[in-house]
Order: structure tokens, then C-alpha cells, then sequence
């Protein structure tokens, strides 16, 4: 099995729910209802737990341990969609895009349960739950604002537009693609953006909102590879000074 090829989709998905976790962990005490506020802060959570699994799968793999993975790199090392780094806007853009990532994500773990390296197969199935709760609460969310009043139709379209050329980039497809899928690892970009598309039309036709044309869409693609928005390092500084004053430190 091309262990390096593994190691690329490892950090892929690690990378996205870390910083994603990281981004919707900034709603907490500013959500704009109580509701809101717990739904995000509890979905960073999530989101930091799914990040370690898949981290710990990479240490056992040779890479460092998850704290000097998760805090020691800079953006050029990690291997995140653009999409997840974006700042957290305002409620509008941050529930699109967690309607938009956590669609594509519940699918590529549900792939990743038939994986054929079993220790990703595993964690999967285990983390599935987890993201299935967070596709119910966007896709309702979406279909409830999605009905509403002129200006939150407005807004969310507003959103949908701008955050669409860095979802398509979630696909960006690895340099070791082919491997992935002839030895069973993972099922290909191509094949969950295929589904991903079919369940976001799904959900959208049930509101006032329209999917742009995605034949006119650049993806802001890069971000597999390193190149990242002028967002990510500041974040990444952020979430890295305690480790930076005292790596030793425990809690």
C-alpha cells in the first residue's frame, strides 16, 4: 500500500476539520441566538476530535505526534481547503459553508468506511455519527432561513455565491489520486463531488435559493498543496501560542 499516498489524504481531511474546528469555535458567546451559539461551539468540538483520529493515524504512519503536527507547521505545510481558513463573516457565509463542507464530508466518510487500509475504515465508521448531526442541523437551517424573509433569502444567495469557487476546491484531487482508488483506499474526488452536487441541488430546490452555474465557476484550488489565503497564518499563530510558550505544558 503507497504509504505516501495515505499520508496525503490523512492530512488533508485532519487539516480541514482542524482549522474548520478552529473557525467555528469563534462563534462561541457570539452566535446570533443561544441556539446557534451551542450548535457551533459544539461542532468545533467535534470537529478537533475528527482532526486528532485522523492525526494519531498519521503519527502511527512515522509523522509527528498530533500536537506538534496541529501547532508547529506554517500555512505552507498544511494541506486544507481554502474554503475552511475563510474568517467566520458574518451567520449568513459561516452556515453556508457549513452547509456546503459538511455535505461533501459526511459523504467522504461514508466512503472511507469500505477504505481498504482498515485503520481509516475504522475511525470512520466511528466519526460518521457525528458528521450526520451536522449535515441535519445545516440542511434545516438552510431549508428554514432559505423560507424566510426577502433579506435573509438575499443574504444567504449573497453567501452561497461567494463561498461556491472555494467549496468546489474541497475536490481538489491528490497527485497519488489514481493510487488512492486502485488499491481501495478512497473512492476519488471526482466520484463524491458527483454526489455532493446531488444532495446540495436536493436541499436547495426546497428553498428560494439557486446553485450558481458551475460551468462559469473558477475553484480556488491550491490549498492541497499550500497555497492558502492570507488568513491562514494569522490563524495558525493563533491557535499556536500557548504550544509556542510551553510545548510541555499540561493541563
Amino acid at each position: 500500500m503507497n504509504t505516501e499516498a495515505l499520508k496525503d489524504l490523512l492530512y488533508k481531511i485532519a487539516d480541514d476539520q482542524l482549522i474548520l474546528g478552529h473557525r467555528n469555535s469563534e462563534w462561541t458567546g457570539f452566535g446570533p441566538m443561544l441556539e446557534e451559539d451551542i450548535a457551533f461551539s459544539s461542532m468545533a468540538q467535534d470537529k478537533l476530535g475528527h482532526s486528532l483520529a485522523f492525526y494519531k493515524i498519521l503519527n502511527d504512519l512515522g509523522e509527528a505526534e498530533p500536537d506538534t503536527v496541529a501547532f508547529t507547521r506554517n500555512a505552507n505545510q498544511f494541506h486544507n481547503c481554502q474554503l475552511v481558513e475563510l474568517p467566520i463573516g458574518e451567520y449568513d457565509f459561516s452556515l453556508i459553508r457549513h452547509f456546503l463542507f459538511d455535505n461533501a464530508e459526511i459523504l467522504r466518510f461514508d466512503m472511507l468506511t469500505r477504505s481498504s487500509y482498515e485503520p481509516i475504515a475504522k475511525v470512520a465508521t466511528k466519526l460518521k455519527g457525528e458528521v450526520k448531526y451536522h449535515v441535519l442541523h445545516a440542511n434545516t437551517m438552510i431549508k428554514q432561513l432559505g423560507n424566510s424573509t426577502d433579506e435573509a433569502i438575499e443574504r444567504l444567495q449573497n453567501s452561497l455565491n461567494e463561498a461556491l469557487p472555494y467549496a468546489l476546491g474541497i475536490f481538489e484531487k491528490s497527485k497519488f489520486e489514481n493510487e488512492l482508488i486502485s488499491e481501495g483506499i478512497f473512492e476519488g474526488e471526482e466520484k463524491l463531488q458527483a454526489q455532493w452536487l446531488e444532495n446540495i441541488k436536493k436541499v436547495l430546490s426546497q428553498t428560494h435559493l439557486e446553485l450558481p452555474d458551475l460551468s462559469s465557476i473558477t475553484p480556488k484550488s491550491g490549498g492541497r498543496y499550500g497555497e492558502h489565503t492570507e488568513h491562514l497564518q494569522p490563524l495558525l499563530d493563533e491557535m499556536a501560542e500557548v504550544f509556542s510558550i510551553d510545548p510541555g505544558a499540561e493541563w
